[in-house]
């Protein structure tokens, strides 16, 4: 059975426009798809004619070969879409895709219905300290953005009247420029892609269907969160052009310095320093930990400068979860200073009665140190 002309399959003439090409194109697929026609062998053949039509018509290079050969400028590969076996499916999902990719803004760069463009994410940086990190908090947040027109509802015309089809693009935000086999695509002059036009704009917006405002919004910080945190607030960006959906605002938490404590993941870290008496026969100190409580630390005797003590529990609580960092207490032995003289004397007369081993690192040290100098 012979073909049937393409243009007479599509029910276009041959001056067509490509817009014109399409538009029948969709009206004809969508009525004959076999999602919408189970089982229906009739809409499948036609479907598969259409496809087969448009594949060749809607490309520019193809069409002009049709033009002046027909049929039997595809005779050698079987068809302008390759249909035949597995090829078939292919051939459904491609058409699918330009058949519904265009409603849904997914093709030729057009942003959603009606050139309703999604809103700009916004960012918004917030100084926090250690305690606010432990504990969690709840910020009140003054963020300058553009939220939708009252006046208008984010359509972006003036009440009362409504956005035309663009009449350069037929609404599909894109025009062609044909010569020869060489077509350039670009963006509709007219509407800007939007494939419509504001003939009476709102005078409270100036048609773009939103306006500029600070907001004030609230959030919860949780508690454990660590520098560099960021927090979503889905839908409290931007409003989106001409009632398009709104963006999105992070919020990028960054933690203030500590006076006393260091942080390492959950784990706090912090330097204690001693007296010389205290490291020598041990005892207890009093420390205090992140969320103000005091904790009893018991120093070993002997205990060395650098040596580093732990306190279970006293940490940073993790982020969304039950457990909780430790305390690192690291010592540091101070040397007294400003000594009397009666403090000189008993120091001295400890001086005098110790020996290798009440100092058993530094006998050690000028020990190696004789050994390897030979004196």
């Amino acid at each position: 059975m012979a073909k049937r002309d393409y243009y007479e399959v599509l029910g276009v003439s041959r001056t067509a426009t490509e817009v014109e090409m399409k538009i029948a194109f969709r009206k004809s697929a969508m009525e004959c798809h076999p999602d919408r026609n189970p089982g229906d062998k009739e809409a499948e053949a036609r479907f598969k004619e259409l496809n087969e039509a448009y594949q060749a018509l809607s490309d520019a290079q193809k069409r002009a070969a049709y033009d002046r050969f027909g049929h039997g400028a595809f005779e050698q590969g079987g068809g302008p879409g390759g249909f035949g076996g597995d090829g078939f499916s292919a051939s459904m999902a491609d058409i699918f895709e330009d058949l519904f990719g265009d409603v849904m803004g997914r093709r030729g760069g057009r942003s959603g219905s009606g050139g309703r463009e999604r809103g700009s994410d916004l960012r918004y940086n917030m100084e926090i300290t250690l305690e606010e990190a432990y504990t969690g908090k709840t910020a009140t947040l003054k963020v300058p953005t553009s939220v939708t027109c009252d006046a208008c509802g984010g359509a972006g015309a003036k009440k009362g009247s409504k956005p035309k089809t663009c009449s350069t693009c037929a609404g599909y935000g894109r025009v062609r420029a044909q010569q020869g086999f060489f077509a350039i695509e670009r963006t509709c002059p007219s509407c800007q892609g939007r494939g419509e036009i504001i003939d009476n704009p709102c005078p409270s917006c100036a048609g773009s269907g939103r306006k500029s405002l600070e907001r004030t919004l609230s959030v919860n910080v949780p508690a454990g969160v660590e520098d560099g945190t960021r927090i979503r607030l889905a839908g409290e960006g931007e409003a989106g052009l001409r009632g398009g959906p709104p963006g999105d605002l992070y919020i990028f938490l960054s933690v203030k310095p500590h006076a006393f404590f260091q942080r390492d993941g959950a784990d706090l870290y912090c330097r204690v320093p001693i007296s010389m008496v205290r490291a020598a026969i041990g005892g207890e100190i009093t420390v205090h930990a992140i969320d103000g409580a005091e904790c009893k630390l018991k120093i070993p005797e002997g205990t060395q400068s650098g040596r580093q003590l732990k306190i279970k529990a006293k940490g940073m609580p993790v982020l969304r979860g039950r457990e909780q960092g430790d305390l690192h207490v690291q010592i540091s032995v101070e040397t007294p200073q400003n000594l009397t003289k009666r403090q000189r004397e008993l120091l001295q007369e400890f001086e005098d009665e110790s020996s290798n081993h009440t100092h058993p690192e530094a006998a050690g040290f000028f020990s190696r140190m004789k050994e390897l100098f030979g004196k």
